[in-house]
């Protein structure tokens, strides 16, 4: 795990604890002794790509330094009904401090992880990547891109600071893609920086002025609700000048179809934005 995730994590640990604990978890500090501890077991409640046992590690160890993990399964396992996922032993007021903030997250995550196993699984054996966009969830998106990753698939950019997107209103707002294009130049030569650019097209007219005015700026032209015959047409036109994406209602049926078209990567907000939270329990074993 890199120092960023880290701190990621452990802010992300402390506002959602302060969020849900506040003054005191009063339930548990009123009914159950400070001294006692218990062993309790992450129990799998419906089928799915397991994601966040990491990050549930982190948390079980921020409520109680002395817990032992048993880990039975790791990030990344296609799990079933029944599975447990690891045993935690720890002083059971952090445990049920802990507990929720840990389900929420681990539930969350491993429904982004198993529809982005699916979407991998659908274009298996091609020469495409499945990337993720920016559809995500305020203040969590560094859990739901970590989710893509454990699913399969490639995060794109992590936001508007790490790569250039020249999208439909941009180029509205300038009156032009080669208006759009020339100001991004402009603006790595007045910065002294260089990131990768993608620019959105809608129709060929736009793909063929981003190829006549990109050759020293553009990387990637990302074809945007392209019917999949077009699409076709634009991936020989287009010739292995530019990297070529694919975006726009993109879904699990269509995909392989997109993929067999020859573009390069197929971007997707349903990696995000679609899935729903996966059924996990955490609960106390009793002999």
């Amino acid at each position: 795990m890199d120092h960023i995730l880290q701190q990621q994590i452990q802010a992300f640990i402390k506002q959602g604890l302060e969020e849900d604990v506040k003054g005191g978890d009063h339930t548990s500090l009123a009914c159950i002794p400070s001294q006692n501890k218990d062993r309790a077991k992450l129990l799998v409640k419906e089928d799915c790509v397991l994601a966040g046992v990491e990050l549930a590690q982190e948390v079980l160890k921020y409520v109680d330094p002395s817990v032992e993990i048993e880990l039975l399964k790791q990030d990344g396992d296609e799990v079933v009904y029944g599975d447990i996922a690891f045993y935690a032993t720890l002083h059971s007021q952090a445990l049920l401090k802990g507990e929720r903030l840990l389900l929420n997250a681990m539930q969350r995550m491993s429904g982004v992880a198993t529809m982005s196993r699916q979407f991998q699984k659908a274009v298996e054996g091609l020469p495409v990547t499945i990337l993720d966009t920016r559809k995500t969830t305020p203040l969590i998106r560094f859990l739901e891109k970590w989710a893509v990753r454990i699913g399969g698939c490639t995060n794109y950019r992590d936001g508007l600071y790490d790569w250039i997107m020249i999208k439909d209103n941009h180029v509205d707002a300038n009156g032009s893609i080669t208006q759009a294009v020339k100001k991004v130049e402009e603006y790595f030569q007045q910065n002294s920086m260089k990131l990768g650019v993608t620019v959105e097209v809608r129709n060929f007219e736009e793909m063929r002025e981003t190829m006549a005015v990109g050759k020293n700026v553009v990387t990637r032209i990302m074809l945007d609700n392209f019917e999949i015959p077009k699409m076709a047409e634009a991936v020989k036109i287009i010739d292995g000048q530019y990297e070529v994406e694919a975006s726009g209602g993109i879904t699990l049926k269509t995909v392989r179809d997109i993929a067999n078209t020859g573009v390069n990567y197929i971007s997707s907000g349903a990696l995000t934005h679609s899935p729903t939270s996966k059924d996990l329990s955490l609960k106390i074993v009793k002999d």
